[in-house]
């Protein structure tokens, strides 16, 4: 709902932000939308997994406001390259996260936890 705002005339009071829709402090505000940092993780790990040689994949989030800062621990596949790989789930967790939530992501930290070959191992008779 938006209300029209009155052009400043001597004699004529303004309406007070109650009237005009504006937050007040400690009141809550309709049609604000907040995103828990669980949800937050969850959508991040998701999106991690999109990412080419990321076979797991687990994200904790922190919002504050309306900025994430969140903490990526990945297990990738063997032999893909660390640095590379990092880069590109860092780039493309602040991309969907932002596009998914709204929120402005400000800090990725990524860690590899395992690097997993992608097969399994042959066993051999003797």
């Amino acid at each position: 709902m938006t209300t029209p705002l009155a052009a400043a005339q001597p004699g004529v009071t303004q309406p007070d932000a109650a009237q005009l829709g504006r937050a007040q402090p400690g009141k809550a505000q309709p049609g604000l939308t907040t995103v828990a940092d669980r949800a937050v993780g969850r959508i991040a790990g998701r999106a991690a997994m999109e990412v080419p040689d990321v076979l797991d994949c687990a994200v904790t989030a922190r919002v504050t406001g309306g900025v994430a800062t969140l903490d990526a621990r990945l297990d990738l596949r063997y032999p893909a390259p660390v640095a590379s790989t990092a880069a590109r789930v860092r780039a493309h967790l602040v991309e969907r996260v932002a596009a998914l939530t709204g929120l402005r992501v400000s800090v990725v930290d990524v860690s590899v936890g395992v690097l997993r070959a992608d097969t399994a191992p042959v066993r051999r008779v003797q």
